[in-house]
């Protein structure tokens, strides 16, 4: 018997704090529930740049980054493309490109992409403050590997690599990840 995967696949994709543990996630996908990390600051309604909380809100899947000396592209939905040596992810409320990729060296602040440790090898770019991008409202928020034990993010929901490329699987075109406050 073959499998429908339109039906089995999924434009939201849930995430609730753990019970008892700020900084931990509950994702739900049809008929599992994986664990995630979530910001050291939990989840709240109103973030601002820095304070490390993961936003509440529902926030579109934009696109894929993946390090292809690392792995394969990661089969998806979504425009998917590998990260280059130069790209970097702009922090700095005060420049024009603020919340956006930019070309590193960068004359502002700006996050590296090409991570030493594995954390950026598969990266969901979410659509958070992206459209339009206010000031301090926080930047690079994005869906991407876990550390060892779960250790809390900066603002980013961390999956394994089995549970994030179960989430490329099961989305679809125009998902989003909504995060309950």
């Amino acid at each position: 018997m073959r499998c429908d995967l339109s039906v089995r696949r999924s434009k939201t994709i849930l995430v609730r704090r753990a019970p008892g543990r700020p900084t931990e996630a509950r994702i739900q996908l049809s008929h599992t529930v994986r664990r995630a990390a979530i910001g050291r600051g939990g989840i709240k309604a109103i973030k601002r740049e820095g304070d490390g909380a993961t936003p509440a809100g529902r926030w579109p899947i934009r696109f894929i980054l993946y390090r292809a000396d690392r792995g394969q592209r990661p089969q998806a939905a979504y425009p998917t493309r590998a990260i280059r040596s130069g790209d970097g992810w702009c922090d700095d409320a005060s420049d024009r490109n603020y919340n956006r990729p930019v070309q590193l060296p960068y004359p502002h602040s700006a996050e590296r992409m090409m991570r030493d440790d594995r954390l950026y090898d598969v990266v969901l770019v979410l659509g958070y403050n992206d459209r339009p991008r206010m000031r301090n409202l926080g930047s690079a928020i994005f869906a991407h590997l876990a550390r060892d034990g779960y250790a809390p993010t900066a603002g980013c929901i961390a999956l394994s690599h089995r549970d994030l490329l179960a989430v490329l699987a099961e989305a679809r075109r125009g998902g989003a990840f909504l995060v309950a406050s």
